[in-house]
């Protein structure tokens, strides 16, 4: 009889330890599909929602946008070739991803500082697909037939910002630039070959590296109203 009570008790301890490393592997498992997940956020309203995220949302929707959503991608998205980075987006086409950069007129005259006149801005943000090429030239030409050549062309040289003074214009750091929710209001350029995609939904920067804003291309032009040109080949 005593045999048979140490046999029990011992059955009872394996049958416990079996129960504890069961629910040890679930929380596991649980916690590491909730850090690898990717998460559409369309809405805003979610309580894991990042500070940016419902900040840029509600001066969409304010402004009239409503087809729009941001994703979440991992921090090597950088790392990935971009019909990766359009898998993860479920964007319909590599042409489809674009960037923002902010350029600075180094010949603008002295007394052109900011972005008050967006016909003749010491700054200007590009969105361009990272497809194409960009081309400084032709949006030298497209400023000067802007202000209908009373400004000599020799004044207008776009180049690329350099990082700090990028993030101190815009609020936002490299790879996490959007044009919307700036500290400056900084004039927008819109590429013209982002405005002929079909479908006319297209991903950028959404304020933070690993966050993405994905927005239709019609909703955009008409909440930020940008200067489109051609502007890469």
């Amino acid at each position: 009889m005593e045999a048979l009570a140490e046999l029990q008790k011992i059955q009872a301890q394996i049958l416990q330890r079996i129960t504890q490393l069961e629910l040890s592997i679930s929380t596991r498992t649980q916690t590491s599909s909730v850090s690898t997940t990717v998460h559409d956020k369309p809405s805003g309203d979610s309580p894991d929602v990042s500070t940016t995220e419902a900040r840029l949302s509600g001066i969409l929707r304010s402004n009239g946008v409503k087809d729009f959503a941001f994703k979440r991608v991992p921090s090597d998205y950088y790392d990935w070739p971009l019909e990766a980075r359009r898998d993860v987006l479920s964007a319909p086409s590599v042409h489809h991803l674009c960037k923002s950069i902010v350029l600075v007129n180094t010949q603008a005259p002295s007394n052109i500082t900011d972005c008050s006149n967006r016909n003749n801005s010491k700054y200007y943000v590009v969105v361009v697909q990272y497809t194409a090429r960009f081309n400084a030239e032709t949006v030298k030409n497209f400023l000067y037939s802007l202000n209908n050549g009373k400004i000599a062309k020799k004044k207008f040289n776009l180049r690329l910002a350099p990082e700090d003074l990028s993030a101190n214009l815009t609020g936002y750091e490299h790879n996490g630039v959007t044009c919307i929710g700036m500290r400056t209001e900084i004039p927008v350029i819109l590429d013209e070959a982002i405005v002929k995609l079909d479908p006319d939904f297209f991903w950028l920067g959404g304020g933070e590296i690993d966050l993405k804003l994905g927005i239709r291309t019609s909703q955009f032009i008409d909440f930020v109203k940008p200067l489109i040109v051609n502007c890469s080949s």
